[in-house]
């Protein structure tokens, strides 16, 4: 089970993702990573690295302090 941070994160991603128009395939393929990551990623599942959140942040054209939530809620 996640941490409220890691599920908040997850919700950034997401909504970011769909935002921009990508699916979960296509990102993957972009940042060079397993799609199911980014589903668990999505999820909260996983503690994401800072370096893969840089990557998610390149690809989807954002900066990484979009994708990293405020208070973890």
């Amino acid at each position: 089970m996640g941490s409220l941070v890691c599920e908040a994160f997850g919700r950034n991603l997401r909504a970011i993702r769909k935002s921009k128009g990508f699916s979960q395939e296509r990102l993957a393929h972009d940042a060079g990573i397993d799609r199911s990551y980014v589903g668990k990623v999505e999820r909260g599942e996983v503690n994401i690295t800072i370096e893969k959140i840089y990557i998610l942040a390149r690809c989807l054209k954002c900066s990484p302090k979009d994708l990293i939530p405020d208070d973890g809620n």
